[in-house]
């Protein structure tokens, strides 16, 4: 059963089913050139808040596919927001504060929101710890999270990545995700995908 934080903003409700602490293992196959990546990896994802209206996330991985010992891969740390304007009651850019009063948001203007497909639009922000950034646009329709990457920014020396897609569900009390990726001169194709279980 899914117990909901008392103080979780109303902006949170369609992705409250995210929160918590998700671990298990998952499956790399990837062609780089003209070798076949392939291999297992044991993943941990944290989805949390603090009061505001986006759930702060972190990841990290370990590759354990060929029997030796395991090799840390990319860490990911951001945030994850249903997308709608801005208005004078929201802080920001940078340390601003809100320029009028803040009213709380409540399930009506979260409705609001609804896209004609029945569900809510998303923005996911991730930093890798390569130094890559991306940003993804999509939607949540239940226990279903479809995002697309807009943009991704690197550093000049990282290696080449130029899209991404990502899928999350919960099935049978489970998040499975896959990840589709465009890089090292292979177009968007199947990259990794897991099973985890709430901890």
């Amino acid at each position: 059963m899914l117990e909901l934080p008392a103080d979780l903003p109303a902006d949170l409700a369609p992705l409250s089913w995210l929160i918590g602490v998700w671990e298990g293992t998952g499956v790399i196959d990837y062609p780089i050139g003209g070798e076949r990546l392939q291999g297992e990896f044991t993943h941990r994802v944290s989805f949390s808040h603090d009061g505001g209206g986006f759930l702060n996330y972190a990841a990290t991985a370990s590759f354990t596919g060929d029997g030796s010992p395991s090799i840390p891969l990319v860490a990911e740390t951001g945030f994850w927001r249903l997308s709608r304007p801005s208005t004078a009651a929201d802080a920001g850019p940078a340390l601003l504060p809100p320029a009028e009063a803040v009213a709380p948001r409540d399930v009506h203007d979260v409705e609001a929101l609804r896209t004609a497909s029945g569900g809510f639009p998303l923005e996911v922000s991730i930093a890798h710890s390569d130094g890559a950034l991306e940003l993804y646009l999509g939607e949540i329709s239940g226990p279903r999270i479809d995002i697309v990457s807009d943009a991704i920014v690197r550093p000049a020396g990282s290696k080449a990545h130029a899209a991404s897609s990502r899928m999350y569900g919960l099935v049978d009390a489970h998040l499975l995700w896959a990840w589709d990726i465009a890089a090292l001169g292979t177009p968007l194709r199947s990259h990794a995908s897991a099973r985890l279980a709430r901890i």
